[in-house]
């Protein structure tokens, strides 16, 4: 049996963390290790625990999840945060995501996609449905700053990784990605490794807030 995904649950809400915590107890292959119902917390958990997933909520007292995300990542960079949000109220959740936060998970997302949804960011897919991502930072483009950057950022890539960043700025998967460029899923996924590696980027989610911060994708 291979080692189950050890888990921290933070929001301020009692009821919504026990209520992940059925849904969870209930996976074989992931195991809760923790609670928090604040920043502060989490981030102490996350330094007692050492856990390799955390889901976090933004909206919460003493410490909001965008600065627990910073820090957890900056403590622990190999422990992947899954921020929670109500997509339509959370724009500023976008922050999380730049410091850190590999992806969005709604908080009214069935059982099964929460499970799904920690699995894929684990073994570092970063999002469950890319376009996903790529809709949310649509929405919350008008709050992102500008940072200066450009698209001269991208000439460490080949041209073939900036067709695949491209994509991915787009929200294609692996496998929409290797239909439109006639290539294998095994090599779009040794593309994208190097993409990443070749930008200092974490996840597909630094990517797409990358293109919009050079003009490469657009609101």
């Amino acid at each position: 049996m291979t080692d189950r995904i050890r888990v921290l649950i933070v929001d301020d809400q009692e009821l919504v963390r026990l209520g992940f915590r059925m849904v969870l107890d209930a996976e074989a292959d992931i195991e809760v290790v923790g609670e928090a119902g604040d920043g502060a917390a989490a981030v102490a958990e996350v330094r007692r625990l050492e856990p390799d997933l955390v889901l976090m909520d933004v909206r919460m007292p003493e410490m909001d999840g965008i600065r627990a995300t910073e820090l957890v990542v900056a403590l622990r960079p190999d422990t992947r945060v899954l921020v929670l949000t109500t997509f339509d109220r959370d724009e500023y959740a976008f922050g999380a995501l730049r410091a850190g936060a590999s992806g969005f998970l709604l908080k009214d997302a069935r059982p099964a996609e929460l499970a799904d949804a920690i699995r894929a960011v684990h073994r570092g897919d970063a999002v469950v449905a890319p376009r996903v991502t790529a809709r949310l930072i649509d929405l919350a483009a008008p709050a992102l700053e500008p940072t200066g950057r450009d698209d001269t950022v991208l000439a460490v890539l080949t041209d073939r990784e900036r067709e695949v960043f491209q994509l991915m700025a787009e929200g294609a998967t692996n496998g929409e990605i290797a239909g439109r460029l006639y290539l294998s899923e095994s090599t779009v996924k040794t593309h994208v490794g190097r993409v990443l590696r070749g930008l200092g980027l974490r996840d597909r989610v630094q990517v797409v807030i990358l293109a919009y911060e050079i003009g490469a994708v657009k609101p």
